[in-house]
């Protein structure tokens, strides 16, 4: 037999979600955003893997992968910008940004895999506004040698070789987790000023991009039974965003920072 579980959202709009068992699902959710428009988001559960992936593309154009990975509490945010191609960019890039994350900051893959939608075409609102979180990206990451951090950041971060940044403080977390030093990562070069500061095109400087997921299960809800027991009886939802300061060989990489 499924199991109802109810997500309230504002408004007292009162939706379901189905749960039942599976290994690897996927929930296609449309979002309304803080500007009014409506994006479409792809959650995908793999239990076998342990992660939890979402991905959607913005309304100018950006296309954003979080990839949450609890084995190692580990998440990865892939961002691929597409280039402004009357000020010299024809192509799109991409960057990487790899942090610690604690495994209680979103529903684990296991009940996300539950998860199913009674009502797809519903727009969906977040619950909760958490507040803006700004991680200076201080380390490069060797996608090639970056298996002890995840073994998803070689393939997800393929094109961003180059471009895929971690922090010094994540280091320390995962280093006293695995009870080793973490290996395939080096300084960023420090000293450069902010892009948008940056008078020629050419220089080197901090290049910063904020990225919102407009909404994402963050939580589980729990309701008592007469019993006094407790039982899962729906998800609490949240919006978050993550400004992101990292290093750029040249301010021409960073035009949006101005």
């Amino acid at each position: 037999m499924f199991k109802i579980i109810n997500l309230l959202l504002p408004c007292t709009l009162l939706t379901s979600f189905v749960l039942i068992a599976n290994v690897n699902t996927q929930l296609l959710i449309n979002v309304k955003n803080q500007g009014g428009d409506v994006l479409q988001e792809t959650i995908t559960a793999n239990t076998s893997e342990d992660t939890v992936t979402l991905e959607f593309q913005g309304s100018d154009g950006t296309l954003i992968t979080q990839l949450i990975d609890f084995t190692t509490e580990t998440q990865i945010l892939k961002a691929l910008v597409l280039g402004e191609e009357e000020r010299g960019q024809s192509q799109y890039q991409v960057m990487c940004f790899v942090c610690h994350v604690g495994k209680d900051e979103f529903i684990s893959s296991d009940a996300m895999s539950k998860l199913r939608q009674k009502n797809p075409g519903t727009l969906r609102v977040p619950e909760t506004e958490k507040k803006k979180e700004r991680f200076d990206m201080d380390m490069w990451v060797e996608t090639g040698r970056s298996s002890q951090i995840s073994r998803h950041i070689g393939g997800l971060c393929a094109e961003a070789s180059d471009a895929t940044y971690t922090r010094r403080a994540d280091l320390v977390a995962w280093s006293r987790a695995q009870g080793r030093a973490i290996e395939g990562v080096r300084p960023t070069p420090s000293g450069a000023g902010r892009c948008r500061e940056a008078k020629s095109p050419w220089v080197p400087c901090v290049c910063h991009l904020e990225t919102c997921i407009a909404w994402y299960p963050c939580a589980l809800k729990y309701c008592r039974a007469k019993d006094g027991s407790s039982y899962r009886c729906g998800i609490r939802t949240c919006r978050k965003c993550h400004l992101y300061a990292y290093h750029v060989r040249q301010k021409q990489l960073c035009l949006w920072d101005e």
